[in-house]
């Protein structure tokens, strides 16, 4: 299997110079999926000159089918449901409500362990660029994708290193742009394109977090 990005800083830097027609917007900013997702944004977001945050996703899973979504909680106190797979697996409210109850807990962990005290950025008719480190099914950005429509956008852009072509068309249904640098046939998992691909430590989120911010980590 051919090796395309020596490491997510690598990608990151492959994929801002993608990104190059949208460097210098002043309605720019780039929010990453935490947690491989930061890495890569945050090359993008320095490259591109634009302010970086983080778009941190919860996905509410089907009971008996966790992979399937019938909603999602994102950052900034958003929440959506499937309307189509609540009725199609009918699915309680009592259900629904535990599940956002348990996503919620973990999504406000992450928040104040990332964020701390840090006001969310008002993303009303802003151009946002989200970046992860790659898709596969794409359900987590899909996820991400409507919760950030409720924040009433003027542009959201998809911007990942590599996902499989069919994820790719469906996203392109959702977003108002996709870049991905590449396309892997067959696709067995994000990590195939990578030398180096360790899981990526709160530390480091929490480290690049704080350089973009121009803060001291603690």
């Amino acid at each position: 299997m051919e090796i395309l990005f020596e490491n997510r800083t690598d990608a990151g830097r492959r994929l801002a110079q993608a990104l190059g027609a949208y460097a210098g917007r002043s309605d720019l900013i780039v929010l990453a999926l935490p947690r491989g997702g930061v890495p890569v944004a945050y090359e993008v977001a320095r490259t591109l000159n634009a302010p970086l945050d983080l778009l941190i996703v919860r996905k509410l899973g089907t009971p008996g089918n966790e992979e399937l979504a019938m909603g999602a909680i994102a950052s900034g106190g958003v929440s959506v449901l499937n309307r189509e797979v609540v009725s199609g697996y009918r699915i309680s409210d009592a259900t629904i409500e535990a599940a956002t109850a348990k996503e919620r807990r973990e999504l406000e962990r992450r928040e104040r362990l990332y964020r701390g005290d840090r006001p969310y950025p008002n993303l009303e008719n802003r151009c946002i660029i989200v970046v992860d480190d790659g898709i596969a099914t794409g359900a987590t950005m899909r996820a991400g994708l409507a919760a950030l429509r409720q924040r009433n956008p003027a542009r959201t852009v998809v911007a990942v290193p590599l996902a499989p072509v069919e994820t790719v068309a469906h996203l392109r249904t959702e977003a108002d742009d996709v870049v991905c640098l590449t396309t892997p046939m067959p696709f067995f998992a994000v990590g195939q394109g990578y030398r180096d691909f360790p899981q990526t430590s709160d530390d480091e989120v929490r480290e690049l977090l704080a350089r973009a911010w121009g803060e001291a980590p603690d």
